[in-house]
């Protein structure tokens, strides 16, 4: 099995360089895009998952969820559900045992979602969870991505507007790392490798 560190500092995570998902990303715009999205996603064993959703300055105050991003091996969709909401497709992927979804702390996530629609979740896995087999004590989605590939993930963008009328490219390059570095850890644990980041 892999080696990995417990616990990373800043300070160590200040010397790896930044990255970003440089890869193909679909940024699904209206409901009718969903469909093809999904059949796409659906053809794969396992994907990466994560939401963003606006922030709120105000106390009591909790926005919808405005966007999901999910990942194959090449390619991010980023599902404006701000627009449209969470159609039925999106609905049977998330609700779906034939394809595994990945991501960090996700119990938030999904909760959030069916506040929206109540489906049934099906097939998640937590990399919070599953890094304990592997001895890592951090939760962090950057933090994780520091330890398992050495690289540093910029937090800039997380509390940026996620319902603007268009995301910016910054926007964009976050969101779909997120879900695409999750699919990428989780596979580079399960394997017992540590492939470079540049793999798309």
């Amino acid at each position: 099995m892999q080696a990995y560190k417990k616990t990373i500092t800043t300070e160590e995570i200040e010397q790896y360089p930044i990255y970003l998902f440089d890869g193909e990303i679909v940024v699904v715009e209206h409901a009718e895009q969903v469909e093809q999205a999904v059949l796409d996603l659906s053809s794969h064993d396992m994907i990466g998952f994560d939401t963003e959703t606006r922030p709120s300055f105000k106390k009591g105050i909790i926005h919808p969820v405005g966007l999901m991003q999910l990942s194959t091996d090449k390619r991010v969709y980023l599902f404006r559900l701000n627009k449209y909401g969470l159609p039925c497709p999106l609905q049977r992927l998330l609700s779906s045992e034939n394809t595994v979804k990945v991501g960090v702390g996700i119990r938030d996530d999904i909760r959030a979602l069916r506040r929206m629609v109540d489906f049934s979740p099906a097939s998640f896995v937590d990399l919070q969870r599953f890094v304990r087999a592997f001895g890592i004590e951090e939760m962090a989605f950057s933090k994780l991505m520091s330890i398992i590939f050495q690289v540093r993930i910029s937090k800039r963008q997380r509390t940026s507007n996620w319902e603007a009328d268009a995301l910016t490219n910054a926007q964009v390059r976050y969101a779909a790392t997120d879900a695409w570095g999750s699919l990428k850890m989780y596979q580079a644990l399960r394997s017992g490798e540590r492939p470079g980041m540049s793999i798309c």
